[in-house]
């Protein structure tokens, strides 16, 4: 019997298991996980933990990364549509954009012209419209390639998760523009990170998949425990029996009530969260 025994730690990578807001700015290659994290993880799994990452990330942009990471659990991927077995290689649950998502999305389109966005899908395709340096970095970081085309009207169904690129006023005005719709309230619609807005299915939420992982593996909501650094992390830490985030989180996540707050992303903070969850589960998981 390990000390973490049916006890499930879901990580944002980001910005939180791995900081990578610099090489977004300015290009460059994603940092790799620190020493310091890693044997944490391990550690934790040892002792009969499920360790695994809720992502925005893509299918594509995380396939690359997850071979690289200590991780026993199943990953959240598109930042809630798909729950992803990478040792499986198949989709455990998926909550995917209803298909009339295009035609909602082409007064968007038409009311910004250069719309700069990706649009991605169950598998390894990306799309893009009016890509700039940031949709470029973006791409590098993730390590995705994409396919570019001029109108959302082409780009091709089933689309798992929309996100916007616009930045300044004009991103700040978008976000007016769409959450202001009609439709809004029929979609989960997220600020992630400092430059993205995304747009899910209605229920496509980290916290949502959560749950539903939760239930597949018989695990209570005490035996939940979850970091994040972002608005999008939200649902899930307000889930989760245990919530954490690091010292470089946006105030509304740092603001929140019940989220014990780490050392900063660059200064190992899931590895000091495992450390607090070696004297919260001392006695064993049952308590």
């Amino acid at each position: 019997m390990g000390k973490f025994d049916g006890v499930l730690l879901l990580s944002d990578f980001d910005n939180t298991l791995v900081y990578t807001e610099d090489v977004l700015v300015s290009g460059g290659n994603l940092p790799p996980l620190s020493h310091a994290n890693r044997e944490a993880i391990q550690y934790f799994m040892a002792q009969g933990g499920i360790f695994s990452v809720a992502t925005g990330r893509a299918l594509p942009s995380f396939a690359p990364i997850a071979p690289t990471l200590p991780m026993n659990g199943p990953t959240i991927l598109f930042n809630g549509a798909a729950l992803y077995d990478f040792a499986r290689e198949e989709y455990l649950e998926t909550a995917f954009l209803p298909g009339d998502i295009r035609e909602k999305l082409i007064p968007v389109e038409d009311a910004f012209p250069g719309l700069v966005c990706e649009i991605y899908h169950d598998g390894s395709t990306i799309h893009t419209l009016h890509p700039s340096e940031l949709t470029r970095n973006h791409l590098h970081l993730t390590g995705s390639l994409a396919v570019e085309l001029p109108s959302i009207r082409e780009v091709p169904l089933p689309i798992s998760k929309v996100l916007f690129e616009e930045t300044g006023q004009r991103g700040d005005d978008l976000e007016r523009f769409v959450r202001s719709r009609s439709w809004a309230g029929e979609f989960e619609i997220v600020r992630s990170g400092r430059f993205f807005l995304e747009i899910t299915a209605k229920g496509a939420t980290k916290g949502g998949m959560v749950r539903r992982l939760t239930k597949r593996l018989g695990i209570s909501r005490e035996m939940v425990c979850c970091v994040g650094d972002q608005a999008n992390d939200l649902s899930m830490l307000q889930l989760a029996g245990h919530a954490f985030a690091p010292a470089n989180a946006v105030e509304a996540v740092r603001q929140t009530p019940g989220i014990e707050l780490l050392p900063d992303c660059r200064e190992d903070a899931v590895a000091a969260l495992i450390r607090k969850l070696d004297t919260i589960f001392s006695a064993g998981p049952e308590n």
